[in-house]
């Protein structure tokens, strides 16, 4: 069950991202983070309390606050990076990031062990994230009049950003509730205004990006409620693995709505995905 879930947040983050992805090409990227933080804490507090439970502990709330500030500067830098960068450099350099950090972190510090098949199909996203995140023709370099360097610094720190994300909101004890989460939210609103008043960037979206930049950061709580329960069945190491899948997602919707093509790369990536999946979900 704990696949399933991280499999699901995977298809949330991936469509977050790329609803995002597109308003942070119409409006500065830290603005659009943002309302989609603020979209993601408007839903985090009714379904806290639906939830029940009590007052969490300090330490809880220390682990939803770090998770929160990782968020708050993983979509500030992402959607930024989008903003000036190619896509398909600024995503896999992000995504890889954030993947590799926690899954290290978890075989060396937190004492997982993941079985050899699971630990194949972990490998084995490592080039399908690279290669379903590369677009037609780039080669890996930026588009035409981008900033290719910072867009891959911002996007390090975005992947750092997401990586402390998902290594904090993995260390929430079951029966803290839901508090630490709406907290996490929180703090990632707080961190994206001081980056936002930083970059001096304005606080207002067009009419038009309000609405989709909210209802996209509702969804992101839901794949970060998620991956939170997936961690909960599964090894962190591992669901961290198959939420970072959500790379495929914007892919997918692309190829759907934009009427995009997939190139061979990003098929050979797919297709390498969906073999992780397997041997991840025999193990």
């Amino acid at each position: 069950m704990g696949d399933v879930l991280a499999l699901v947040s995977a298809c949330c983050f991936g469509t977050t991202h790329f609803v995002n992805g597109l308003l942070a090409r119409r409006a500065h990227g830290v603005t659009v983070a943002l309302y989609a933080q603020l979209g993601g804490t408007l839903l985090s507090v009714p379904v806290a309390l639906a939830a029940g439970h009590g007052v969490p502990g300090v330490t809880s709330l220390g682990w939803g606050a770090l998770s929160g500030l990782g968020t708050g500067v993983g979509v500030a830098f992402l959607y930024r990076a989008v903003h000036k960068g190619a896509m398909s450099v600024v995503v896999p350099v992000t995504d890889v990031t954030a993947d590799a950090l926690p899954v290290l972190v978890g075989l060396t510090a937190l004492g997982e062990r993941p079985t050899p098949l699971s630990l194949t199909g972990v490998a084995a996203t490592l080039p399908a994230l690279w290669l379903v995140s590369r677009g037609p023709g780039t080669g890996g370099r930026p588009e035409p009049g981008s900033r290719g360097l910072p867009a891959v610094a911002d996007a390090l720190v975005a992947g750092a950003g997401f990586a402390v994300q998902f290594l904090a909101m993995a260390r929430i004890p079951a029966d803290a509730g839901l508090w630490p989460v709406v907290l996490s939210r929180v703090a990632s609103v707080v961190v994206v205004g001081c980056l936002l008043v930083r970059q001096r960037a304005p606080w207002t979206l067009p009419p038009r990006l309000t609405l989709p930049a909210v209802a996209a950061g509702a969804v992101g709580t839901v794949a970060i409620l998620l991956y939170l329960y997936a961690t909960r069945q599964q090894l962190m190491s591992v669901a961290t693995v198959l939420t970072s899948l959500y790379v495929a997602i914007p892919v997918l919707l692309a190829v759907i709505f934009l009427n995009e093509r997939t190139t061979p790369r990003q098929t050979t990536g797919l297709l390498c995905a969906g073999v992780a999946i397997v041997l991840i979900a025999l193990a």
